[in-house]
């Protein structure tokens, strides 16, 4: 029809693709000016343009296509405003939905490389540059033959009322090397890999070892690190920390999890 676009034709310049077109219709979101009277075509008009970009702007927002269809011919800068509002608080938690999976493929990502590249057999003193942000969970607490799982799964249970993300690394930090050699398998906290925490695990100097095994089987691993820390005189001040730069996300065989031990060294060593 003479003076009128077809579909092809507005379209083609307004960037919306046909199928989009016909489905805004069929919806009552956004129709044709007309129809054409002997073969029914859909008919457009130039200056629809204009009235299309309020369907557009909206539906980018992720707004659903029954509010524009209601707003479409009643809306007004208040009800526009008040409906930006909440479009604003739920992106606000996508992005922060994004944040936390970008956050926990970095930190998994980190910890995997790091167990790749690791030397198993060796316990050594290596410094650390840069403090590293995690989330201490609540104080363990057992009874009689409780193992970490205990606590642990009681955390899990409470996790809904707390901030444990457990996408997150976690690892067990014990006050002290005395604590770790009384009970390897009993961190007196869990702690999560989250660059979003509130504690620290400090820079400074660390003995570094690994061993294999699953979740609190260290081996003989405590004996061996302690004889380590009497024939080099060395002393040590402060937390243990264990992580699992190789665990279940990657390792089918639980007893082939690669356990990290970093105890606190007091004097740092000469560099």
């Amino acid at each position: 029809m003479k003076g009128y676009l077809s579909i092809q034709e507005f379209s083609k310049i307004s960037g919306v693709g046909i199928s989009t077109l016909r489905y805004w219709d069929d919806n009552g979101v956004f129709s044709p000016i007309r129809r054409d009277p002997e073969n029914n075509y859909r008919c457009y008009s130039l200056e629809q343009i204009v009235a299309l970009n309020f369907v557009t702007t909206l539906s980018d927002l992720g707004t659903s296509l029954k509010t524009i269809a209601e707003l479409r011919k009643t809306r007004n800068a208040k009800s526009l405003l008040d409906l930006l509002y909440i479009e604003s608080l739920e992106m606000e938690k996508e992005l922060r939905s994004f944040r936390d999976r970008m956050a926990i493929l970095q930190s998994r990502q980190g910890l995997i490389r790091h167990g790749l590249e690791a030397n198993e057999n060796e316990i050594s003193v290596i410094y650390t540059g840069r403090d590293r942000a995690i989330f201490l969970w609540p104080a363990n607490e057992y009874f009689d033959d409780d193992t970490f799982l205990e606590p642990l799964s009681s955390h899990i249970n409470q996790i809904a009322n707390s901030r444990i993300n457990l996408g997150f690394p976690i690892g067990g930090r014990y006050d002290g090397i005395d604590k770790f050699i009384e009970h390897p398998g009993r961190p007196q906290n869990f702690f999560s890999i989250d660059p979003a925490g509130t504690s620290v695990c400090k820079k400074g100097d660390y003995l570094v070892g690994y061993t294999r095994g699953c979740y609190g089987d260290f081996g003989d691993f405590p004996q061996r690190i302690m004889a380590y820390i009497k024939d080099n005189n060395i002393r040590t001040s402060g937390p243990v920390y264990v992580t699992y730069p190789l665990d279940e996300i990657c390792i089918q065989d639980p007893n082939n999890y690669l356990a990290q031990i970093m105890v606190a060294v007091a004097k740092p060593r000469r560099r």
